[in-house]
């Protein structure tokens, strides 16, 4: 762990800021379960898994008011002379951001951010909100989110989609496909395939099949994954799915060039969706996507409303906020010449950069 930061500082209201140990965890998870910000994405066990994975240094800060936890906010410094040196919160995922029992508090967790920002000298801080802040911070709105509620059987699930996707569904239904859902890694071998297929056709790097196994090995029962094959027990689609509170979130997905076709995508979320709704979840989280892209576009089609993401900024060496998306120009002729790679070399070569690409 990088000591640069003061495992505990007093507030100017007088609450103790301190740096998150094991013997903890269970307190902050505790504290994100029960607070209604809390998500997935704040949970203890990404120290961990990020920590294993990509060893990057994380500091999990949250406020402590009379012994008891009033306030969480998890940030991960990632460094890389390519993509820049940040402090986020939380990178690899969509949300994250502080999160207390007042605003004040939020605001007094932000503060140390920045503090901390400024002692890292790193380029910026990003903090990623599902809700608007009172914040001072710099705002970029690029994403939203999707989701929808769910109903209590499959035909009702069903008639909640709009009709143009519902009738893909449909479609999908007479495929002859075959839905695999396992916890463990039973799955995992086949699902890395897959989305490593579909990550270099997209010219993005596929992260280390070690980050997905850290994932499992941390959040255990929390986490399962989906594949689908063909008539002919072939593959073609899988997706690794987040449970959380009352919420089902199918995070990393991916297919191969049959998926299409099949409709095996389609077929996949809408298993997903049936098989949460009948363990007792009543919420579907599809997930970020970047404004009137395609998968924007595609989420909508199932009839779900985009809800603005707020992200916000600290400058410290950066004299604009970043650009790390796909549709940056200067990324156009590395995506294309990663597009061309053979799988293999896309696997081995691809945890290099991914891990940066928070």
């Amino acid at each position: 762990m990088n000591t640069i930061y003061n495992k505990s500082s007093k507030s100017a209201s007088n609450n103790t800021i301190k740096q998150l140990s094991t013997s903890e965890f269970s307190k902050w998870d505790c504290y994100v379960k029960n607070h209604p910000q809390g998500s997935f994405f704040h949970l203890s066990g990404w120290k961990e898994v990020i920590s294993k994975s990509f060893n990057h240094d994380c500091y999990f800060l949250y406020v402590e008011i009379d012994g008891k936890i009033s306030g969480v906010l998890p940030l991960v410094e990632v460094k890389s002379k390519l993509f820049g040196h940040a402090l986020i919160s939380t990178p690899f995922c969509v949300y994250g951001g502080a999160i207390a029992d007042t605003p004040e508090l939020v605001r007094q967790l932000e503060q140390q951010a920045c503090q901390l920002a400024e002692k890292l000298s790193v380029d910026y801080l990003e903090l990623r909100y599902q809700e608007k802040q009172e914040s001072s911070l710099l705002l970029k709105q690029a994403h939203s989110t999707f989701g929808f509620a769910l109903a209590e059987d499959n035909e009702k699930i069903l008639a909640s989609i709009k009709k143009k996707q519902r009738a893909v569904i449909r479609h999908s239904l007479k495929n002859e496909l075959s839905f695999s859902l396992e916890q463990g890694k039973s799955n995992l071998a086949d699902f890395y395939q897959l989305l490593s297929t579909s990550y270099r056709n997209l010219g993005t790097p596929i992260f280390s099949k070690n980050y997905f196994d850290n994932l499992v090995d941390v959040f255990g029962d929390n986490i399962d994954i989906a594949v689908i094959k063909n008539k002919d027990n072939q593959l073609s689609s899988a997706v690794m799915n987040f449970y959380f509170n009352e919420q089902v979130l199918p995070y990393y997905g991916g297919g191969n060039d049959s998926a299409r076709g099949l409709k095996s995508a389609d077929y996949m979320y809408y298993q997903v969706m049936c098989n949460a709704s009948e363990k007792g979840y009543r919420w579907y989280d599809f997930g970020r996507s970047k404004n009137d892209s395609g998968p924007y576009k595609y989420k909508k089609n199932w009839g779900m409303e985009p809800k603005s993401l707020y992200y916000y900024y600290h400058l410290v060496n950066a004299t604009e906020l970043p650009n790390l998306s796909p549709n940056n120009p200067k990324y156009k002729l590395f995506i294309q010449l990663w597009q061309k790679l053979p799988l293999k070399v896309s696997q081995l070569v691809g945890p290099f950069l991914s891990k940066f690409l928070g």
